[in-house]
């Protein structure tokens, strides 16, 4: 047993502590200082509930790291399906917050379900991949390991929490690049997102991206009909993002999506590019080393809007500066590369496959979470693993690390489950 417990990671642990640490001190000073006169009841418990759900998490972690890797491969179906049917109970009685209906209710504690579901998702993948046979990736098991992480990400979309549903929606090239399909169907996949963002960004780039793709793909593979259908892909990608900005959507929502290219301009500033136009505002003033713990002007002041949770990168940017960015970002990128070696180093497709997903699904919460407070995404409501504020988020991406740790720690015992 001694000897096992030399296989426990002790560099994710510190990468972990590191962070929820941070994020502790960071929702105090968004709630507890001088900004704390201008929030209702509710945000000045933020931290008190943090530290509660950290408390949970750490027993959690502690009760994972004694379970075998049966255990895991035995519950990945069962939790798949309970999430699956929380995201259901959500939706017909769950409470509504900030336009989400995300959320059930138990007593005096409350489960934002999406965020367990990300967990569910991750095993059940992992377990389906990990009971392959034969080991080939072809599009017929592609497909049905879209199916399973769709599914719930179609119950979230319908609780009105698109942000979320991105995120796994993001997961998929992840998930079929670790499980071994073809690079060139994977960039097929992935370049639609790309060229779309330039859509919105610039069109003019979206259309040299486009014709750059195309003639990538035919000198790359040598094939008319792949190079014809990377065409299609991406220029009617660009066309049915200006067709919908420009017909499809309303004002407000063309508003909405246009805000973050320049969000101080007259027509955005006053309205929804404000809370941009304040967190960078805040990130700017923050200068190399910051204006100290509690002494942020913008934070205080209570100009940033969900300065605790969506946009507690601007609380950390001006209070800390840019030495204390980088500091997250170094222990962000830390923790992923140490989650890939893991998993390179259990050798088996369950291990592999939830540590990459897990370090996957860090990376996409954490551009999307920094992108929207640097306004260089539209903001769509997605936290910052282990700092933001939000105890569903805090456990779910707790639990994922713990099991990855658990795995690790019994790696040689995958050879005894047929693998």
């Amino acid at each position: 047993m001694r000897r096992r417990y030399l296989n426990l990671d002790l560099i994710s642990l510190f990468a972990w502590l590191s962070l929820v640490g941070i994020g502790i001190l960071a929702i105090y000073s968004a709630t507890h200082g001088p900004a704390s006169e201008f929030f209702a009841s509710d945000p000045k418990q933020n931290f008190d509930n943090q530290i509660i759900w950290f408390g949970i998490s750490v027993v959690g972690l502690l009760v994972a790291l004694m379970l075998p890797i049966r255990f895991f491969q035995t519950i990945a179906f069962p939790v798949y399906g309970a999430t699956l049917l929380l995201l259901v109970a959500a939706l017909l009685f769950g409470r509504e917050i900030n336009g989400a209906k995300s959320w059930l209710h138990f007593g005096p504690m409350s489960l934002q379900v999406s965020e367990l579901a990300k967990v569910g998702t991750i095993m059940a993948v992992a377990q389906v991949v990990g009971m392959r046979r034969p080991k080939t990736m072809d599009l017929k098991f592609a497909f049905i390991l879209v199916g399973i992480i769709l599914l719930p990400a179609s119950l979230i979309v319908l609780q009105n929490d698109t942000g979320t549903a991105l995120v796994f929606i993001g997961l998929i090239p992840i998930i079929l690049f670790w499980s071994g399909l073809d690079i060139n169907l994977l960039m097929l996949m992935i370049s639609p997102a790309i060229v779309g963002y330039f859509a919105i960004v610039s069109l003019p780039t979206a259309i040299v991206l486009t014709v750059l793709f195309t003639a990538f793909m035919w000198w790359r593979t040598r094939d008319r009909r792949i190079a014809i259908f990377s065409g299609v892909a991406t220029g009617g990608t660009v066309a049915m993002a200006k067709v919908a900005l420009t017909v499809v959507f309303s004002d407000y929502q063309v508003q909405r999506i246009l805000s973050f290219t320049n969000p101080g301009a007259d027509e955005f500033k006053a309205n929804v590019g404000f809370h941009q136009v304040n967190s960078m505002a805040a990130i700017g003033s923050g200068g190399w080393a910051g204006k100290g713990f509690l002494q942020g002007t913008q934070t205080q002041g209570g100009y940033v809007f969900e300065q605790s949770t969506d946009f507690i990168f601007s609380v950390i940017g001006e209070e800390w500066g840019f030495l204390g960015s980088i500091v997250i970002l170094v222990l962000f990128g830390i923790l992923m590369i140490r989650l890939l070696q893991l998993g390179a180093n259990m050798k088996h497709p369950f291990g592999v496959l939830i540590a990459s997903s897990t370090a996957g699904m860090y990376l996409i919460h954490i551009f999307i979470n920094i992108g929207m407070a640097t306004s260089l995404l539209p903001v769509i409501g997605i936290p910052l693993p282990f700092i933001s504020y939000g105890g569903s988020a805090l456990l779910a991406n707790s639990a994922l690390l713990a099991i990855v740790l658990s795995l690790h720690l019994r790696k040689d015992d995958f050879s005894i489950y047929g693998y």
